[in-house]
């Protein structure tokens, strides 16, 4: 007895195998859901921070203390009013929360909707813009630059406390943030190639 034709759309049933190795896929999702967690750590810290900051330009001496503390911030003598460094430092620490938090938004949806299962947002009005033409290689330049950010960020405090750090914790701090440059430069530069390639094939 001849198999009826599929229909248009449908596909065909997987071998237990390939459906096996397939569905493993799946074990990814403990992964993003304990970013999402962490995640949420991450506002937590945000906000104690923030709150923090408030408290101490209204003059609370503890609120104050734990700011100093929390950014590593060692000057000369103590610290009893919100100073313009401290305030930069802080407003600093509070952007690479939100720029990691980006990295971690990038990779949760990204990497679920590349990796793992298609979220049907083709139509939502919240949709990100980049998700629409997102794949492995385009996430791995969006990761990439959102990293150098981030080590932006730590660089630019690091120099602006750079009487607390040694000579030695400046210059790899430094080195380090420009190997993170150039391997951004290095996969930017790799996924035009191939796209080029693809295109000519």
């Amino acid at each position: 007895m001849a198999q009826a034709p599929l229909t248009q759309g449908a596909s065909a049933p997987l071998r237990p195998l390939p459906a096996l190795i397939f569905a493993s896929r799946w074990l990814q999702l403990p992964l993003y859901l304990g970013l999402i967690a962490a995640q949420g750590v991450y506002v937590w810290h945000f906000l104690v921070e923030l709150w923090h900051l408030i408290e101490a330009a209204f003059g609370h001496e503890a609120a104050l203390q734990a700011l100093v503390t929390s950014i590593g911030y060692k000057p000369g003598g103590p610290v009893t009013a919100l100073n313009e460094t401290v305030i930069m430092l802080v407003v600093l620490a509070l952007i690479d929360v939100v720029m990691i938090s980006n990295l971690l938004i990038m990779v949760i949806v990204g990497g679920y909707e590349t990796f793992v299962s298609r979220l049907g947002l083709d139509r939502h009005p919240d949709q990100p813009e980049w998700l629409g033409h997102v794949n492995a290689s385009v996430l791995k330049v969006k990761l990439g630059l959102s990293i150098i950010g981030i080590s932006s960020i730590h660089l630019l405090k690091t120099f602006i406390n750079a009487a607390n750090y040694d000579v030695k914790v400046l210059m790899w701090q430094t080195i380090i943030h420009v190997v993170f440059l150039l391997s951004a430069i290095a996969i930017a530069y790799t996924d035009r190639l191939l796209n080029v390639s693809h295109e000519r094939h």
